[in-house]
């Protein structure tokens, strides 16, 4: 074999954007009988940070390398081939991975034959794979978001050559399709309907590391739901870094209001989606959640912030005021709708003003939950050449002070619930107690609920007997 030709990322390349037409590749993933050999005897163990996305992408990872003959262990220590499948969209995700790293070296030390692997989005990074050459020799392969279907090939190279293997792709990005995947659950799925994203928000990584805005076609958005339906599935979360834009790359009148309606026509009995972009989330769709009782009124609507100087300086689009009449519309027409957000603190220039007018939306729009954190810079983003002016100990205060909020709304809305009877889809036993196993409500509640194994991949009614933060307490509902 000859010698591979280490590939590495350019943050230049990545922001590039032109009018080249995405390619739809059918046949890219390649299994020699040689390569289906590989893994003979051997084990895997995955570990995922990040997103929805990553969670799915690992199901296609786990796949092929199950078609290359590992098999999964839980245990770290026990695994010949150990994959981390990283975000890049905070810091802390940053430091976990690396923190990771040292963990396996040690192992390295004492089993040399241990295959260590990086991929996703911090392999997307100009800067952690140059850290990854000066500091971290005696890994054996990084590869990227745009080539997991090369994964059988690579591994088989850095086996054969004991060296460091990089390829990593820096560009807008095609579709790959007819990729194995192993669910993780047997009851949900999640379902890439597209990738990648073009806002350039000033503060996010995530357009340089998938690429551009690109729609999967809808006939094949369907068949993956009716093979998933025919294996009994009960829910599908239909997925993109911008989901809500699915469609406008395309040119045969697809929209994600329509896409929405024709998954609903295929009767199965969940339909959820994230993540969503207020800019793009239009009255088409909103009519259409409302309209079709299988899709959940569960919405994700990341807020960021409530001020139009930060909304401006963050690049997002929209206004506080267009925010809220989006969030009034939602909750007038979709019965029961639960709304939950993202929020960052502490981003360049937020004065305390700015960050008041984020309280004042919290308190008009009563999220039932929020993910919400200080601001990390990322490299080569434009914020991260803002001035930021604010003290650590301020943007601590500040978060402390949006979840207390966010709490006391999450309450209410888990209060309110209390003797109610809600559906819950079964998916798991939970480890607060015997008898006891753990679901989610339509707008997405976690509930512990007392029943029986007979009723996991269910959706079962539960009365609510007690109400936390983040999670119900529930008994089932004999008919």
């Amino acid at each position: 074999m000859l010698k591979h030709v280490n590939i590495k990322p350019s943050y230049i390349d990545a922001k590039r954007r032109t009018k080249e037409e995405v390619k739809i590749l059918t046949d890219e993933y390649i299994m020699t009988n040689e390569l289906k050999k590989l893994g003979l005897g051997k084990k895997y163990h995955i570990i995922t940070y990040g997103c929805q996305g990553n969670v799915r992408d690992s199901e296609t990872i786990s796949a092929i390398l199950e078609d290359m003959s590992f098999t999964s262990t839980e245990n770290i220590e026990d695994a010949d081939l150990i994959l981390l499948n990283t975000c890049a969209i905070r810091e802390n995700a940053h430091n976990k991975v690396f923190g990771m790293l040292g963990r396996i070296k040690h192992l390295k030390m004492t089993n040399p034959n241990i295959i260590t692997v990086l991929c996703g989005c911090m392999a997307q990074e100009e800067s952690v794979v140059e850290e990854i050459e000066k500091n971290y020799k005696w890994m054996d392969l990084v590869f990227g978001t745009h080539n997991i279907q090369n994964l059988p090939r690579l591994l088989s190279q850095a086996m054969e050559l004991n060296e460091l293997i990089i390829e990593v792709f820096s560009k807008e990005g095609d579709i790959v399709e007819n990729l194995p995947v192993k669910r993780e659950s047997k009851y949900k799925a999640f379902v890439n309907i597209m990738y990648g994203c073009d806002k350039f928000c000033t503060y996010c990584i995530v357009p340089f590391t998938r690429g551009k805005q690109r729609s999967r076609k809808e006939e094949d958005i369907l068949k993956e739901i009716d093979g998933l339906i025919k294996k009994g599935y009960k829910e599908v979360t239909l997925l993109g870094q911008n989901v809500n834009a699915y469609g406008k790359d395309l040119s045969d009148g697809s929209s994600m209001s329509k896409l929405l309606e024709d998954v609903a026509k295929t009767k199965i009995e969940r339909i959820r989606f994230v993540t969503s972009h207020p800019w793009d989330f239009t009255d088409e769709m909103i009519d259409v959640i409302a309209k079709y009782d299988n899709i959940m009124p569960y919405i994700h609507l990341p807020l960021q912030s409530g001020s139009n100087n930060i909304l401006k300086l963050m690049g997002r689009r929209y206004t506080k005021e267009e925010y809220l009449t989006l969030a009034k519309k939602i909750r007038e027409k979709i019965p029961n709708v639960c709304i939950t957000t993202d929020i960052i603190v502490g981003f360049p220039g937020e004065t305390r003003e700015d960050f008041n007018e984020t309280l004042q939306v919290v308190d008009e729009v009563k999220y039932d939950g929020a993910f919400t954190f200080i601001y990390s810079p990322r490299e080569n983003t434009p914020a991260a050449k803002m001035d930021d002016n604010i003290p650590f100990e301020e943007k601590q205060q500040r978060l402390y002070e949006l979840n207390e909020l966010v709490n006391k709304y999450s309450n209410n809305s888990n209060n309110k619930l209390l003797e109610k009877i809600v559906p819950v889809l079964i998916e798991g036993v939970s480890s607060k107690g015997k008898d006891i196993y753990f679901g989610y409500t339509d707008t997405m509640k976690l509930v512990n609920v007392k029943c029986g194994s007979e009723d996991l991949g269910k959706i079962i009614n539960v009365v609510i007997k007690d109400a936390k933060s983040w999670s119900l307490n529930g008994e089932k509902v004999n008919e």
